[in-house]
């Protein structure tokens, strides 16, 4: 055997057996086993270069971007509000139909991300018996069309780098709507095995936000539920604020007056959420700063502040500053803002104006501590370009009417241009590790084939081709695929089985879209583990499960998931 090809045999197979024992380090792994494979001369800087810039991996990072400016819009929030009711069945079907429908077009981690929130803070229901319905439906929704998942567009970018003709946009659809509705049925029964398990809904070292409820605000005379004041990301209403008198915990049915005063607990960078409800005015906004910049302070134990109330420093006057949110370690603080007495090693977010760093008192007063960027939204025109915007390119890419890649960039440009979104959270948000991943499977993929490994795996298929039927091929390749995905990531076990699926299918001379499919959907089939899927990992700490958790529920999942996959891609296609 050829040095090249004994150096990429042990390349993949060490790949497969680095990323089984060190699950969380795939993008290292993948990036070692490319610097293999160039050092080692058996790939080309051109190939390198080429699946860097291969155009499937570039559409997937463009939909990932694009996706960004959804995320800053309160339409999915809106979604969110509508979902959680006092019937826990109605909730149910109304999270995992929504969810379903959101994942088939959106990223579905954005998806699951947006309703974590509400589900977290939700008066009726414990959070463990939704969150794990939430990732599943995000999985089955992600399984319908091209861009329901970054695996189906990882696939698609394999076999545009392998001369493969691409995938169509709902060449899903048909197996991915059987699984949505038999997994769906399967989900629903096990759901009553669910554990209730209630979580903290708020912690003493959150910052605490006070916002006031204007005149003429539209807020007024609607309840805290139907205002979606229950279903922020990161923020929790804590307490309400009325004529003097403390209303604490906020019942989801308390209807707001003007000048309440709402006491949020949460992530000060998600702070800017506040500013898409109507007339709700944040304790800086009366002091007429706005919150571009934003400084987070320690007061000093020997300074002049100490013991007195926000009111009575007078911030604006002294230090052209505002405060923005409170946190007190190992006590909370309660009440309006503006009333609270400071105390020594209080944590203080500012808004702070031009002349706050020319002050002379800062440092007798404070410990400055760093610059906060809260994460920013989008209201106006700008939120209903990104959200129109965003539906109008998805559809017309899946009429034809014009490539994803193209849409996608031509969008993207448009949602700079009009400041939907900045350089400086693109390049933040960049999937990195996804691109390192793809790019280094992909190379791969691309000395596999020119050493001529896959060429003696054709053989090898060939000569025992009598024992390899098109049914047990199949199988074959879902499996492989389906358990590399829970021992290690969706991704990763799409970009190493797929070069395999289209050599079985070429050595027992059937037509490769069924085991590319086999491939795309058992890269998705990941319910058992918490591990090999983003959105699992995600509600796997939100929700405070156990493996058990996983594996009580994942497992029959899994198998009503597999039985369809195959058996639904075996009569449609063979």
């Amino acid at each position: 055997m050829p040095f090249s090809s004994i150096i990429t045999l042990i390349t993949f197979i060490g790949t497969i057996l680095a990323l089984v024992f060190i699950q969380r380090r795939p993008t290292y792994i993948f990036a070692g086993a490319l610097l293999v494979l160039y050092v080692c001369g058996v790939v080309t800087s051109e190939q390198v270069i080429a699946s860097a810039s291969n155009k499937g991996l570039l559409t997937l990072i463009l939909l990932m971007l694009c996706s960004l400016a959804l995320e800053k819009t309160r339409f999915l929030r809106m979604l969110a509000a509508k979902v959680i009711q006092k019937d826990y069945i109605t909730t149910w079907f109304r999270l995992f139909c929504s969810t379903v429908l959101s994942s088939a077009f959106l990223n579905n981690t954005a998806v699951v991300s947006t309703m974590l929130a509400p589900i977290r803070n939700n008066p009726y229901h414990p959070a463990s018996r939704l969150l794990i319905p939430l990732s599943y439906a995000a999985i089955l929704g992600g399984t319908l069309t091209l861009v329901g998942t970054s695996t189906n567009l990882i696939v698609n970018s394999l076999l545009i780098e392998s001369g493969e003709p691409e995938l169509a946009f709902f060449e899903f659809s048909k197996v991915g709507g059987l699984l949505v509705l038999s997994c769906g049925l399967a989900l629903f029964a096990c759901s009553q095995f669910l554990p209730a398990k209630q979580g903290n809904k708020q912690q003493v070292k959150e910052y605490f936000i006070d916002a006031k409820v204007q005149q003429n605000s539209a807020l007024i005379g609607k309840s805290i539920e139907k205002n979606g004041l229950r279903h922020l990301e990161s923020l929790f209403l804590v307490e309400l604020v009325r004529e003097g008198r403390l209303i604490s915990p906020v019942s989801p049915s308390e209807i707001l007056q003007q000048d309440d005063r709402l006491i949020f607990s949460g992530d000060v960078h998600k702070v800017k959420q506040l500013n898409q409800f109507d007339g709700l005015l944040l304790f800086a906004h009366e002091n007429g700063l706005p919150m571009n910049n934003l400084t987070e302070v320690v007061i000093r134990t020997d300074g002049t502040l100490v013991g007195m109330s926000l009111k009575q420093v007078g911030f604006r006057a002294r230090f052209d500053a505002a405060v923005v949110a409170i946190k007190r370690d190992g006590e909370r603080v309660s009440g309006k803002l503006g009333d609270l007495v400071l105390k020594g090693g209080d944590f203080l977010i500012l808004a702070v104006g031009d002349d706050f760093k020319t002050r002379k008192n800062l440092s007798k007063n404070f410990i400055l501590l760093s610059g906060v960027e809260p994460d920013d939204s989008l209201d106006g025109w700008r939120e209903w370009f990104a959200g129109l915007g965003f539906v109008c390119v998805i559809a017309i890419a899946a009429l034809g009417g014009v490539s994803l890649f193209k849409g996608m960039l031509l969008f993207l440009g448009a949602l700079i241009l009009t400041n939907c979104l900045t350089v400086n959270e693109l390049m933040r948000r960049v999937p990195k590790d996804i691109w390192v991943i793809i790019s280094s499977a992909l190379v791969m993929s691309q000395a596999l084939m020119s050493t001529g490994l896959l060429d003696n795996l054709e053989l090898w298929l060939g000569h025992n081709q009598s024992s390899l039927t098109p049914l047990t091929a199949l199988i074959m390749i879902y499996i492989l695929t389906w358990l590399l995905t829970e021992l290690v990531t969706n991704n990763a076990a799409a970009a190493l089985v797929l070069p395999i699926a289209l050599s079985v299918a070429s050595s027992i001379g059937d037509q490769s879209l069924p085991y590319i499919l086999a491939v795309a959907f058992g890269a998705s089939a990941s319910f058992i583990s918490p591990y090999g899927y983003q959105t699992n990992l995600m509600v796997f700490n939100a929700g405070n499960y156990q493996l058990k958790d996983f594996v009580k529920i994942g497992l029959p999942i899994s198998i009503v998931y597999g039985t369809t996959a195959v058996s639904a891609l075996y009569w449609i296609y063979l």
